[in-house]
């Protein structure tokens, strides 16, 4: 049979009585079983006993579907070792002075926050929601225990927005080790001093291990990676952030030329083009023939967005093909002089971009490494903060997504 005592699960009480309050709460009154504890003041066992403390009610996990708190006197122990005879109540290790709950109990707690949000864990458990963001810092840090981190091998740097519409930007700094991405900092800001500094605080052991380092095309970025680790490790500008670089060039012929379309054709002629931006943005071998026709229609009529579509589609396929780093650079200066023999001045700034980041751009081709691991963490921060309704605090954003990212390994 199941005892009361197997339900508690508490080493080191003994269960004297049980009650049930009018609330309907389950109250388990016990007293301890072991004897002595350490002083205080010179951390020395003791065992005199110098009577009981006051009585506490701590919270633990519920039982038969009933909120239950555990009541309990400790004892207290005076010390013969020091001059002073201090006295110290015992402190069970099933419970933490500074908090309200057992720490069971806290676990369930950390383990209902995982894709849920404070509010609701609050009103779950009926507890209030400062005792629930208690239980958060006591347990999780508002930076990276490095002690946690066993390999560095892959860095990964982007950033994000704390408001949408608004400049309130963040920097995360995420490591990508045997296909799981760790959150290792948020950062307030995307300046290349505050990356630079938070890159120098990594432990050196770490630092050693760190083989590559994927980001955007922020220079502060770029070149506080390079500052901290030196030449001994690759850079690689993902291939997303060029990708939406150089379509940003094919968007504004689009723009360009629909505008003079609208003036141009016939209304019912020009909405059959209606949503064309998404088929510009399929890559040509998932088109269907009825878009393959649309297509044909509109560059018929536009001509140079047929171009510029085509210049999209030569680099979208240098990236796609499995070749070298030499052999991607010649093809694609290749492609910058197909766009030079074309008139076209709209992928000017993102040629701009390629020859002064060539190095690191085309690091992609060494190891096809990118990252995508970041891109795909961004949305899962982005669920976080919709989830919260918003978190405009840098550190409390570290800290929930760090209980998302790793709270069942640890608590569960």
């Amino acid at each position: 049979m199941v005892t009361l005592d197997i339900l508690l699960g508490i080493p080191g009480v003994e269960i004297e009585r049980t009650e049930i309050t009018m609330e309907g709460d389950l109250h388990i009154y016990v007293k301890s079983t072991v004897q002595g504890t350490h002083c205080h003041q010179c951390n020395e066992l003791i065992s005199k006993p110098h009577g009981y403390g006051r009585e506490i009610k701590i919270q633990h996990l519920s039982i038969w579907g009933r909120r239950t708190f555990i009541i309990i006197s400790p004892p207290r122990y005076i010390c013969e070792i020091c001059d002073s005879e201090p006295t110290t109540t015992q402190q069970g290790d099933w419970h933490d002075a500074r908090s309200p709950h057992t720490r069971q109990y806290e676990k369930h707690i950390l383990i209902s926050l995982i894709n849920s949000t404070v509010e609701d864990v609050s009103i779950k458990e009926s507890i209030g929601y400062e005792a629930v963001m208690g239980v958060i810092d006591r347990y999780i840090g508002k930076k990276i225990d490095w002690n946690l981190i066993k390999k560095l091998k892959g860095i990964g740097m982007d950033e994000i927005a704390l408001k949408k519409g608004h400049k309130d930007f963040v920097t995360l700094i995420t490591n990508y080790e045997d296909e799981h991405v760790t959150i290792l900092g948020v950062i307030n800001g995307r300046k290349k001093e505050d990356v630079k500094s938070f890159l120098l605080s990594i432990p050196k052991h770490l630092r050693k291990q760190v083989k590559s380092v994927c980001s955007d095309m922020c220079d502060g970025f770029i070149n506080a990676a390079k500052e901290v680790f030196g030449k001994k490790i690759r850079i690689i500008v993902d291939r997303f952030h060029v990708a939406k670089l150089y379509r940003k060039g094919l968007d504004q012929v689009r723009k360009k030329e629909m505008k003079r379309l609208k003036e141009e054709i016939p209304d019912k002629d020009y909405k059959r083009f209606k949503g064309v931006m998404w088929l510009l943005r399929k890559r040509e071998c998932e088109l269907k023939d009825e878009e393959r026709e649309l297509l044909s229609d509109l560059f018929t009529l536009a001509p140079i967005l047929g171009v510029a579509y085509a210049l999209c589609n030569e680099l979208t396929a240098i990236f796609d093909s499995n070749i070298s780093k030499a052999k991607a650079k010649r093809a694609i200066k290749s492609w910058k002089a197909n766009v030079k023999r074309s008139g076209l001045s709209y992928f000017d700034t993102f040629i701009s971009t390629l020859n002064e980041r060539m190095e690191e751009i085309t690091n992609y081709f060494i190891d096809r490494q990118n990252s995508g691991f970041v891109e795909g963490f961004n949305n899962r921060v982005k669920v976080v903060k919709r989830r919260c309704y918003g978190i405009l605090n840098p550190e409390h954003l570290f800290q929930r997504i760090f209980l998302d990212v790793e709270g069942y390994a640890l608590y569960a």
